[in-house]
This record gives C-alpha cells, sequence and structure tokens, in this order.
C-alpha cells in the first residue's frame, strides 16, 4: 500500500490524509502506516478530521473523549460492549443538535470539561462540582451517568495511553477521591394489568411484541431485546426457545417460547425469514430504534389516556418498556414463583437484589394484624 498517495482520485470531495482504493477508505498516518477506515465516506471523513485535529484540540480532554468514543465503536463491532452503552458514552461527550431548532442534545462533559482542559487538568473538586451543577439544573441521576462515563474514559487513558499522557496515574472520578454520587430516586411503579391491556390493545404489532417480550422474559429492552436477531432463537427436543447473552452481565440464558409468544415473533418475521433478522422490525425489515419503539409507546399511552378521561376514569401515569421488567417480576412473587427463578431470569448476582427490586413496586396497603387477642 506504499504507493497509495499517489494514486489520490480526484472529486471525492475527501479530507486531507485520506485515500480511496478498492471500495475502501484508508488513511496516512506521518508515524504509523495506514489505516482502514472502513467503506462509508462520511465516517472516514469524520475520523480523519479527527485525526488531522483542524481545531487544534489535541492533548485537550475532549480530544481523549473522541478517542475513547473510537474505542468504544471497536468494542462494540467486537461484541464486548453494548450498542446502548455506547450510546450513553455518547450523549455525556458529543453535543449533538436536535432537528427543529430545539436545543441540543446533552454533551455535558463537553460544555463542563471545554479546551483548554487537559487529562492532567481534572481533580475530584472539578468532578464533585460537576455533579452538583447537575443537580441545580435538575439532571441528578443524568449526572451519574455522565461521570461514569468519565470514569470509564479515564480509565481506559490511564490503562493504554501512558506514553501520550504523560503524568495521568489516578482516576479522578473514583469515590476513593472523595466522590459523592448524586441521590437517585428508585424506579417504583408499577404497571397495572389494565394499562397493559389498554395500550396493547392500540398498539402496533412491533410495540405489542417489545411490551410481551419484556414482560414474559424480564430481560433489558433497550440494551438486550432491541438486539435481537433470528440467532437467538432455537429448537431443542420439539421447544422452542430463546438463547441468549445478557449485554450487562455476560450471562448465557435459555428462555422457553409460550404458544402465544411464538406466534407473536412469527408474525414479525413474515412468512420468509432472513438470516439474522431482527425480531421487533419495520415493515421494510430495518430495525427499529429503542428511542423510536419508546416514542411509539408514548403515544399509545397518550391515546389509552384519553380514552379513560372520556369514560371517567383516573389516567394512568407514564411508563415505558423498563417498568414492564420490573411489572413481570412482581407478578411472578405475586403468583407464588420461587424467588430464585425470577433472580435467575433477571440476571441478579444476589437474591437479596431480586427481593428488593420486586418489592420496592409493590406497596400496596398492608393487612392488619387481625389475631384476636386472648
Amino acid at each position: 500500500m506504499a504507493t497509495m498517495g499517489r494514486r489520490r482520485k480526484s472529486g471525492l470531495d475527501l479530507e486531507p490524509r485520506v485515500y480511496a482504493s478498492h471500495g475502501a477508505y484508508f488513511y496516512a498516518h506521518r508515524d504509523r502506516g495506514w489505516e482502514h477506515l472502513g467503506t462509508e465516506k462520511d465516517k472516514a471523513n469524520a475520523r480523519a478530521r479527527l485525526y488531522n485535529d483542524p481545531e487544534g484540540l489535541s492533548g485537550t480532554l475532549v480530544h481523549w473523549f473522541d478517542m475513547f468514543l473510537l474505542h468504544c465503536e471497536q468494542r462494540v463491532k467486537d461484541g464486548t460492549l453494548s450498542h446502548r452503552t455506547l450510546d450513553d458514552y455518547r450523549d455525556a461527550m458529543v453535543v449533538t443538535p436536535r432537528r427543529d431548532g430545539e436545543p441540543a442534545k446533552s454533551g455535558a462533559l463537553r460544555v463542563f470539561f471545554a479546551p483548554p482542559m487537559t487529562p492532567t487538568d481534572v481533580v475530584p473538586d472539578m468532578v464533585q462540582d460537576f455533579l452538583d451543577d447537575c443537580v441545580r439544573v435538575g439532571r441528578p441521576t443524568r449526572g451519574n451517568r455522565d461521570k461514569a462515563a468519565l470514569s470509564a474514559c479515564f480509565s481506559w487513558m490511564i490503562r493504554t495511553n501512558k506514553g501520550q499522557i504523560p503524568g495521568l496515574v489516578i482516576n479522578p472520578c473514583l469515590r476513593g477521591s472523595g466522590i459523592k454520587r448524586n441521590a437517585e430516586t428508585k424506579r417504583d411503579l408499577y404497571v397495572e394489568t389494565d394499562w397493559f391491556n389498554e395500550v396493547h390493545a392500540l398498539a402496533v404489532p412491533s410495540v405489542r411484541l417489545m411490551m410481551e417480550l419484556t414482560y414474559r422474559t424480564l430481560q433489558r429492552p433497550e440494551s438486550d431485546i432491541i438486539l435481537w436477531t433470528t440467532k437467538v432463537l432455537a429448537t431443542e427436543r420439539g421447544q422452542r426457545l430463546l438463547k441468549i447473552r445478557q449485554n450487562k452481565t455476560g450471562k448465557d440464558l435459555a428462555v422457553v417460547l409460550t404458544p402465544e409468544l411464538d406466534a407473536l415473533v412469527r408474525a414479525s418475521l413474515g412468512p420468509v425469514v432472513n438470516l439474522e433478522q431482527h425480531l421487533i422490525r419495520q415493515k421494510n425489515g430495518k430495525a427499529y430504534t429503542y428511542d423510536g419503539l419508546c416514542a411509539m409507546l408514548r403515544r399509545y399511552i397518550k391515546k389509552a389516556n384519553q380514552t379513560r378521561k372520556a369514560a371517567g376514569k383516573e389516567p394512568m401515569l407514564s411508563w415505558g418498556f423498563r417498568d414492564l421488567k420490573g411489572k413481570g417480576a412482581t407478578d411472578m412473587w405475586r403468583a407464588g414463583v420461587p424467588i430464585e427463578q425470577i433472580q435467575h431470569l433477571c440476571g441478579h448476582e444476589d437474591k437479596s437484589t431480586t427481593e428488593i427490586y420486586v418489592k420496592q413496586r409493590w406497596r400496596k396497603a398492608a393487612e392488619p394484624n387481625r389475631v384476636v387477642m386472648a
């Protein structure tokens, strides 16, 4: 590939040091040869701009944010990081303009630790100031998530870039440095069965399938179910199964597909099933985004509440797919299913975690002591 630089094609609108060859794009590093940038020109140019550094960000913390995200993108391709986690990191580190002139999406870390801040400039007090600021603007929980992304980035920099960042030896985000996470309100909403049924009756098949899969399997809709393809389907001894690996825990799990759930899956896949086709998909065969499905669910909840209002009923509270995991676990517990079985499905390491997870959602009035005193 040594002569590639001399055969640069014209008219391709490529960034400096980017070259096209055999349907792919390559970047010519000054000190470490050629790097394959893939086959998509826009992505190749975006990475080249990071390397070319036209804004002079090299060495700043936001530069390392971008390098960390490239590392995470490769981990997603390798299957060692969930796409949902990558999305969380991007939300924290990249300011993304919204459509129709709405305010830009988060990117809070990029704003707070803006250039000329470098990794070695960051101390624990700054991280605590960031968390405190998040409380003041009404995003304490999101602040904790952003801090986790910052910590992951620092751990990566310390582990893999010591030579390029002299003096960086301590992660300033660790609790040992005196950092205190923002207090979070535990999610304790229980989705009533009539809420579920009313929305289910209105929803399109893709939303119904996400509702059913979350409620029946107790898996994470945002990081597991949304990614399931036909690869998770199996038949053993005449029994239809979902053979899955939980992204968060790495645990392998086989879940029986009931006839009703299997019928929903088959209806979603259609008569012709392609290899690695997503279980939850659009009519054109493309996968849904989790945010897209959530937006659809909110519309059906709003529509169901309009019907409830017309009938003089109390409106249902706002709920999401993730709440159906809690509902499923709680309903199993109320039906007398052993807590160990619920724990196995949820992927919790400790049974007490499952007990707390279930019982915080079931806070109906307790029965009084009816024992007759002698």
